[in-house]
């Protein structure tokens, strides 16, 4: 059986984990890989105008990505914790809180120590893109806490899908290429929105698999608000959206290459995600046909792997292709 495949469903039973183990359960590995998508696009875009490569920036901005997606798990562990949200009833991967592998203060401390470290490497980053990335550094750590905490959960108010696009594609990636090229270029805004959208569709499936869950505890996600039929088209709906920018793009590259450009070669760069269509066929085909709520579990992992892929894809189609087209 492929990695990809999704079995029928088939009940979870993993080992409870114990010692530095419990800790990696609640970072959710399998989410990081997304928050690292956005960085590398973001390194692709910057290339793609002629910057310079600089290693410094682009490890501080994934070190941060990475930090601010793990305080994002530890806050959603603790929030939904407290606000009854994780039931025994809940089939989504383990949540330390509710099984009762810390407390609630651990949680706490380890909150606070990962957004201290992403604090910290932001202030650095700040001293090289400027004073005004503290308070996009700060609005990024809000987002990343107040998900299902705090006194405004906007997770709870079916605006998680918004925040989610701002913070993980549009910020992610603007705010990597800046830090890289030290100015703003309208093919940043332009590569931000697919892996916007393919980090948003995690999100979305996520939110499809607990509908039942999330309703019985007064979570009104968006999916939860307009229901199961219109969440699996929205799923749809993101990946599609995220496919055609590369299409876009690459005929954009075609039509307005410079003379002594290479078009052609511009256009096949921009266009090398849709090599992951292969990766996306079976997790669309799983989202609009599934059963049992757990089959979606492989899904989540599917289409952040989808989103990691499909973003190094892209990267090297932004560096390589506009080149060619210059």
């Amino acid at each position: 059986m492929s990695a990809l495949t999704v079995p029928p469903a088939a009940p979870d039973a993993p080992a409870r984990p114990t010692g530095f183990r419990i800790w990696v359960v609640a970072a959710r590995p399998a989410t990081l890989p997304a928050a690292a998508a956005g960085v590398a696009v973001g390194l692709g875009a910057a290339l793609a105008v002629g910057t310079p490569f600089r290693v410094d920036t682009a490890i501080g901005c994934l070190l941060v990505a990475l930090l601010l997606q793990v305080a994002a798990n530890f806050a959603n562990d603790l929030s939904d914790f407290r606000r009854g949200a994780d039931t025994p009833d809940r089939v989504g991967p383990l949540r330390v809180a509710a099984a009762g592998l810390v407390t609630e203060r651990q949680l706490e401390i380890a909150i606070a120590v990962v957004v201290v470290l992403a604090g910290l490497v932001g202030l650095w980053l700040a001293t090289i893109g400027g004073w005004i990335l503290v308070g996009l550094g700060a609005l990024a750590i809000v987002a990343a806490l107040a998900y299902t905490g705090g006194p405004f959960p906007y997770g709870y108010r079916a605006l998680g899908e918004v925040f989610v696009f701002v913070f993980f594609g549009l910020v992610a990636v603007v705010g990597t290429a800046y830090l890289q090229a030290l100015r703003l270029d309208p093919v940043f805004l332009a590569a931000s929105i697919p892996p916007g959208l393919l980090i948003t569709a995690i999100l979305v499936v996520n939110n499809l698999r607990d509908i039942d869950t999330d309703a019985a505890a007064g979570k009104r996600t968006l999916a939860v608000v307009i229901g199961k039929r219109r969440t699996q088209a929205e799923y749809g709906v993101l990946l599609g959206m995220a496919y055609a920018v590369p299409v876009i793009l690459a005929a954009a590259w075609v039509l307005g290459a410079r003379p002594g450009g290479v078009p052609w070669a511009a256009g096949f760069a921009a266009a090398l995600p849709l090599f992951t269509l292969t990766l996306a066929r079976p997790l669309l085909r799983t989202v609009a046909t599934f059963g049992e709520p757990r089959q979606l579990n492989l899904v989540l992992r599917g289409t952040a792997r989808l989103s990691l892929v499909f973003g190094l894809l892209f990267a090297v189609g932004l560096a390589v292709g506009g080149q060619a087209g210059s």
